[in-house]
């Protein structure tokens, strides 16, 4: 019954059917302050906008918000604006997610919705998917901010301790969503208050932000400190280099996992000396082993990472940007290191995590804007309870969709796509191709090279030039592939940065966006169009895909075309067009699964970090560490109170207890992890894995407190006390000299990718089954 009402429920209530009714009864009140406003002193309008500070946040107090913040955008950037804008500023403001198409004005629509809540006495975070977009953003709406007397700061990766503390102390600060994660897990570990840069969260509104809520939550936010340099076995790098898939080893069909079969641990046994790899005493071979395979068949290089300066780099998938500072768990990490014949980096241990969910879920308000919420507005409301408001586009949309270009090969697809571009770039009308990763953006490159095309390439290795070569995307003659435009966050004005043959260009029928294939979202592919058709502009759309694509491969293995290919490879019969279809919708599946069990498992994980942060919290700004420490081992105490001053030894507590949590809590990090490596193996004999999880993971935590008190008591027995606390180093305690963060894609156990295909294929399949008999 209870299921049957929730379902009820969520139909009278739809995510994404926000009423926008009532606010636009308010933009004649707006309009109607406008001549007033327009009259003030710049002074004046800032004395006004202060004011407001002192009022309840009612609806006339939000209509006169957006008052004075269309006057102060016309006097700082010369743009007023549309009432759409000021549409999408009142439901930021009450609490939703905004959707709003590329090209208008988001940036600002988030602008005066962030300062309205700081006018409202909150601090304000302003999440972005990138450092490059955070401090444009922050530096681009400084003067409107200024105007409405309300500072604003931002951070980066390059930004000091000292740089971060100011910029959070502004009313709103900007920052990627990972840089202001990794502050929040740096405050973590801090050992003096003086030491954190953050303050208490009040407000985020989070850009881009179905990619950041939902792409970037199935990657959690991890620290990691440094401890030695790694080891590698370039042996076994060189032994795993010889092996054939099929024959030696097989990957599951996600691409998620290998492993050797009977013949490779043969072949790989007999090559290490004939050694058995799965006997316990050869467990760490068999762990470089595994690693070692993992890098060879299921990490590409320049899909998954690239080479620069004799480093491996990793590429954000979501983004097609190198995920700087990140790396991967270490055995994994040192791996592809040997693979690629490189120095091997330090080794570290994990330090703390956070999921994207935990992150957002700090917040007690939480907003954002993107073009294409509606497609996950039931995942925002499933992770997030967070409903999306659709506001209309100021001038409708004329760009053209033409129906994807299907071939039976990757080679005939591509051949057609450089033909396409060939056969357009020779009128001079300006074209956008979307890749999947860096290895098909260069492929591409050099293909229309060799056709005489010259073009401009947009992708992980040159990533400093984005906003450049975004801006000049839409100009006369242009030719532009990149990697992952979601995200990108640069305008595309037609006749380039300064529009000077925006007419020209529109004669030609705008900016032609050209597909290499689908992405693992139909949102993406939506992204990927909204380039074109900016603000009214004409413009234009095709996808090419092909049956041997690999998402069509691995979601729809059993495809075949219902009519040869012609002469060129092309396949236009529509259940061609249905294979595709039902891969893309399987890969939807299997990510929303592959989000739903990251959060049932980091759910529990947060929650022990929280309760542990608060007693961490009492140790960091109370005399708590001292009523602790003198109670567990009083006689020591007592000598060391007639040695030194009370400020002495509450700082040499305070180390000595904050020490013995931290490494606790990495302790219990790495028992976890172990735990959801082998609970598939739970699975397999019929018991729930959460259910299982939780049975272990629960009582062990529960005896962190009680450890904690002991190591410390044992600590204080033996260590030095001078005047700048507990001599911990001279005891072999020794805190990280570095940090750096993980990428990791969490996975709950090994085949969880597997089963949620299997799910999703099953789903599809009873839905197809209802379908044929409700038409017979």
């Amino acid at each position: 019954m209870r299921r049957v009402k929730d379902r009820f429920g969520r139909l009278l209530d739809r995510p994404a059917t926000v009423d926008l009714s009532r606010y636009q009864e308010l933009l004649k009140s707006i309009d109607w302050r406008e001549a007033k406003l327009e009259k003030l002193s710049d002074e004046e309008l800032t004395e006004t906008a202060t004011k407001l500070r002192e009022r309840d946040f009612d609806e006339k107090t939000m209509a006169e918000l957006c008052g004075v913040g269309r006057e102060a955008a016309r006097r700082a950037l010369d743009e007023r604006p549309y009432d759409v804008q000021l549409l999408g500023v009142m439901q930021l403001l009450a609490g939703n997610i905004v959707q709003m198409a590329t090209g208008e004005g988001k940036t600002l629509a988030g602008a005066l919705a962030a300062a309205g809540y700081a006018i409202q006495g909150k601090p304000v975070h302003v999440m972005s998917v990138n450092d490059y977009l955070a401090r444009r953003d922050a530096e681009w709406m400084g003067p409107v901010y200024a105007l409405l007397g309300v500072s604003v700061g931002w951070v980066s990766q390059t930004s000091t301790p000292e740089e971060r503390r100011e910029a959070y102390a502004k009313d709103v600060t900007y920052g990627s969503v990972s840089e202001i994660g990794f502050d929040l897990l740096r405050d973590r570990l801090a050992t003096d208050v003086a030491e954190m840069v953050g303050r208490e969260p009040g407000v985020v509104l989070v850009d881009e932000a179905d990619s950041v809520l939902i792409d970037e939550a199935k990657v959690p936010l991890v620290l990691a400190g440094s401890s030695a340099e790694a080891e590698t076995d370039p042996e076994v790098a060189k032994i795993v280099r010889t092996l054939r898939p099929g024959a030696h080893y097989q990957r599951d069909e996600d691409g998620r996992n290998a492993w050797l079969t009977g013949r490779g641990a043969k072949v790989v046994e007999r090559a290490l000396g004939d050694v058995d790899l799965y006997s316990g005493e050869h467990s760490d071979r068999l762990a470089a082993v595994n690693a070692a395979l993992h890098a060879h068949a299921l990490l590409e290089r320049d899909v998954d990472y690239i080479v620069r300066d004799g480093k491996v780099h990793l590429i954000n998938s979501s983004r097609g940007r190198i995920a700087l500072r990140q790396r991967w768990p270490d055995g994994l990490q040192a791996a592809v290191e040997a693979k690629e014949r490189l120095r091997p980096t330090e080794s570290g241990e994990v330090l703390d995590s956070i999921s994207v969910q935990g992150l957002i879920g700090r917040y007690p308000t939480v907003c954002g804007m993107t073009g294409t919420a509606v497609a996950v507005a039931e995942q925002l409301r499933e992770f997030y309870q967070l409903r999306v408001a659709v506001i209309p586009p100021n001038t409708p949309c004329v760009r053209e969709d033409e129906p994807d270009r299907l071939y039976d090969t990757v080679e005939a697809k591509e051949e057609a796509i450089v033909a396409e571009i060939a056969s357009v770039h020779e009128t001079g009308r300006p074209i956008l191709i979307g890749t999947r990763d860096v290895a098909e953006s260069e492929r591409l490159a050099k293909m229309l090279a060799d056709a005489d095309v010259t073009c401009v390439v947009l992708n992980a290795k040159n990533d400093a030039e984005e906003a450049a070569i975004v801006a000049e995307a839409g100009a006369y003659d242009a030719v532009t592939v990149s990697t992952q435009m979601a995200g990108r966050g640069t305008d595309i004005r037609l006749g380039g940065r300064d529009g000077a043959d925006h007419d020209k260009v529109a004669e030609l029928g705008g900016l032609l966006v050209i597909g290499t294939g689908r992405y693992q979202s139909s949102r993406l592919d939506d992204q990927l169009r909204g380039r074109a058709g900016r603000q009214g502009d004409p413009g234009g759309s095709v996808m090419f895909a092909s049956l041997a694509d690999d998402q069509v491969v691995q979601y729809a293995p059993d495809a075949t075309a219902g009519a040869e290919p012609d002469d060129d490879g092309r396949l236009e019969d529509p259940t061609t067009q249905r294979f595709v279809d039902h891969a893309q919708k399987v890969s939807e599946g299997v990510q929303l699964e592959i989000h739903r069990n990251t959060w049932r498992y980091t759910r529990l994980i947060e929650h022990q970090r929280k309760v542990l942060l608060e007693h961490r919290d009492e140790l960091l700004t109370t005399d708590l560490a001292v009523t602790e420490l003198a109670a567990l081992c009083p006689e020591r105490w007592e000598e060391l109170t007639e040695e030194h001053s009370e400020e002495t030894l509450q700082l040499a507590a305070r180390q000595i207890m904050l020490y013995h949590l931290d490494e606790r809590w990495t302790e219990h990090l790495a028992f976890l992890a172990d735990v959801r490596e082998t609970i598939h193996l739970r699975a397999l004999a019929k018991e729930t894995p959460i259910d299982e999880f939780h049975r272990t993971a629960i009582p062990v935590f529960k005896q962190i407190p009680d450890e904690i008190g002991e190591r410390a008591a044992e600590t204080l027995k033996k260590v030095e006390v001078t005047e700048e606390g507990a001599a911990l180093e001279r005891v072999g305690l020794r805190r990280p000299s570095a940090t750096w963060t993980y990428m990791v894609h969490d996975n709950p156990f090994e085949t969880d990718a597997e089963q949620a295909l299997q799910r999703v294929r099953a789903m599809i399949k009873k839905v197809k089954g209802g379908s044929r008999r409700a038409a017979t």
